[in-house]
């Protein structure tokens, strides 16, 4: 399983995922799900995957492959973010297109979803999920995150906190707790988690962090947030109902 959550601030993105795949209790490895695209000074766009490893790593190497192409579409050369999302949808479909078959004669599904969070000069940040069948939905003033992969356990501390105008650090923070409730709580997430903090026009993707469980701050954060949920608690009172 997977857990990527991505955020779209005022400030800018705060972007990251788990480490940890898994085809059964022994097979488990370390693979990265977050992959970026720049040119600096220009665009940053960043791809997070969830679903069958094969299928994205499929669509990551199709999106790579066409930048080395003399001609045509690519993410170094798409005019907006919107056809960034779009081109990302196309190569799922041409993914599907030569591998569904395949896979349901081995009775496997086709899984496969992609965050995708960036900046392309003459627009502002945004951020789009795209859908195993290659459409997407773009994020919202009223909604502005998403996750995929196993979400339930880290959604709470995100809804209850983070906002449009959010600072950033502070939404680093809560992303930290949300992927600590999530490993808490599911085996099939784990650290290292992929971190990337993207600030609005800086055009860059200078501040990226892999943070391992023995990570100062990580550490820190975990610890500080178990004993403060411990205190509000043990300060609430008790009903009294009988």
């Amino acid at each position: 399983m997977t857990y990527c959550v991505a955020l779209l601030l005022d400030q800018g993105l705060v972007l990251a995922s788990d480490t940890r795949t898994n085809a059964g209790v022994d097979q488990v490895a370390i693979f990265p799900k977050m992959n970026v695209f720049e040119v600096p000074g220009e665009r940053v766009i960043t791809l997070m995957t969830a679903g069958n490893l094969a299928i994205t790593q499929a669509v990551i190497n199709r999106l790579r492959e066409a930048l080395k192409l003399s001609e045509g579409v690519n993410l170094h050369n798409v005019t907006n973010m919107f056809d960034a999302a779009q081109l990302v949808g196309d190569q799922l479909r041409a993914v599907y297109e030569q591998d569904n078959e395949h896979l349901k004669n081995h009775n496997t599904e086709f899984s496969a979803s992609i965050l995708v969070g960036g900046q392309i000069k003459g627009e502002q940040p945004r951020l789009f999920s795209v859908y195993a069948a290659g459409n997407f939905i773009e994020s919202s003033h009223e909604t502005p995150y998403f996750q995929i992969g196993e979400t339930k356990y880290g959604k709470p501390i995100i809804d209850r906190v983070i906002t449009n105008d959010s600072d950033i650090m502070e939404a680093v923070k809560c992303v930290l707790i949300s992927f600590d409730s999530t490993i808490r709580s599911n085996i099939s997430v784990a650290a290292p988690i992929d971190l990337l903090i993207y600030r609005s026009n800086s055009f860059n993707a200078d501040c990226k962090q892999r943070l391992t469980e023995s990570d100062p701050y990580y550490t820190m954060v975990r610890q500080g947030w178990s004993d403060g949920l411990r205190q509000v608690f043990a300060g609430l009172p008790n009903p009294d109902w009988c």
